[in-house]
């Protein structure tokens, strides 16, 4: 079974074309810095790599020019739209609706749509890769994986927030989590690494959209991210966790309407919003020049981050391994050696030669002595949503 996985992020697109349930990845590539003038789209099959700069503007364009390059008379690697059996799409925000791979019909369409004022970076992104699924390859079933399925394990003390209860009981107002299918990968890849006397997990997933996972014999307890997919750690253009007050003040006293608040906060605040720049290569690059505001930024990106693994191993009453993973955990050297900075009450001592190494695959950066795990796991998010749709189609 050919299976097609559709990745959209709130600035990138991944997709990889695989071979169920060998697991063969026939082509794989990603859209990145969807919005600039210089995205970068890369395509790599077994007999060719191929990476070029273009102006995408949107989400639409990026998934035509995927199908162009899978489709491509030279290069490509299908011949008819038809040779997709199946298109397995991550969907960021389900709400309580799905807790469960769910095959695509209209009523979820409009479910997805309804949660998008939640997830208004993601949810809309992926309701245009379904759309425009549908329209390219009519004959594949499609098929949708929530990030928040993942956390529905979070206990009610931890997923409640302190609001009048039938917020909670009737209007589903709750602590929803995200990055699920990430967070679940690398948990499940850490722990046939490392074996179950390892229990207590922290995932940190670091990327445009970032966000840290509580995990206690496998399950998520805890979650940096809440009812929408914009609280917790800070973010490329979001914000990360706020006073509240602010969003009264800005609008009662400031002026600014809910929409210009709900803009700045999602689109134009975070690490953008603190340096100018909301890609971490570019900020790292600034910073190595001696641009102050670069330099303080990531500070506080990992002072956040530090604060949630102190919290979490509360939470857990202990603490076994952390994981970096994502395009920033898994490549950004820097944002790992100022993380695991100044940690050693939690003997968590982190082995800077090997910390400057590159690697494909599963790698401990920590010394000898340490006695937390420090893990860099590559991601694959498209892996288990294929898993997912194969076994939901068999």
């Amino acid at each position: 079974m050919n299976i097609l996985i559709i990745n959209s992020g709130s600035s990138s697109i991944k997709y990889q074309l695989l071979e169920m349930p060998t697991a063969q990845v026939i082509c794989a590539g990603m859209i990145e810095r969807i919005g600039s003038t210089e995205s970068i789209s890369t395509f790599k099959s077994q007999e060719y790599k191929i990476e070029k700069i273009y102006e995408i503007t949107n989400h639409k364009e990026g998934l035509e020019r995927i199908t162009a390059l899978l489709l491509d008379s030279e290069k490509g690697v299908i011949e008819s739209t038809e040779d997709i059996d199946a298109i397995g799409h991550r969907v960021v925000h389900g709400g309580s609706a799905f807790t469960e791979t769910t095959l695509i019909d209209n009523e979820v369409k409009n479910k997805i749509k309804m949660f998008s004022p939640l997830a208004p970076l993601h949810n809309p992104a992926n309701l245009v890769g379904i759309e425009m699924a549908e329209k390219l390859f009519k004959s594949a079933k499609q098929i949708a994986v929530f990030d928040t399925a993942f956390h529905g394990t979070v206990p009610e003390k931890a997923k409640k927030y302190a609001i009048p209860t039938e917020l909670y009981n009737e209007k589903g107002i709750q602590a929803y989590g995200f990055h699920g299918t990430s967070h679940k990968y690398v948990s499940e890849k850490a722990t046939e690494y490392l074996g179950n006397n390892y229990a207590k997990l922290i995932s940190i997933h670091l990327g445009n959209g970032c966000s840290i996972t509580a995990i206690k014999n496998g399950v998520s307890i805890d979650h940096s991210m809440g009812f929408a997919p914009s609280n917790g750690l800070i973010m490329g253009t979001r914000s990360g966790d706020i006073d509240h007050s602010i969003i009264f003040y800005m609008v009662n006293t400031l002026g600014y309407s809910l929409d210009e608040v709900n803009e700045i906060l999602n689109k134009k605040s975070g690490m953008l919003g603190l340096t100018g720049f909301n890609d971490l290569r570019d900020i790292e690059s600034e910073a190595s020049k001696g641009n102050t505001n670069c330099v303080l930024a990531l500070k506080m990106n990992a002072y956040r981050i530090k604060k949630y693994i102190g919290a979490y191993t509360a939470a857990m009453n202990g603490l076994d391994a952390i994981i970096f993973t994502a395009g920033i955990g898994e490549n950004s050297s820097l944002m790992r050696q100022l993380v695991c900075k100044e940690m050693d009450y939690f003997n968590l001592h982190l082995d800077n030669a090997k910390n400057e190494l590159r690697s494909s695959t599963i790698r401990e950066i920590n010394t000898k002595d340490s006695e937390v795990k420090i893990l860099v796991i590559p991601t694959n998010e498209e892996l288990e949503i294929a898993k997912q749709v194969f076994n939901l189609l068999n």
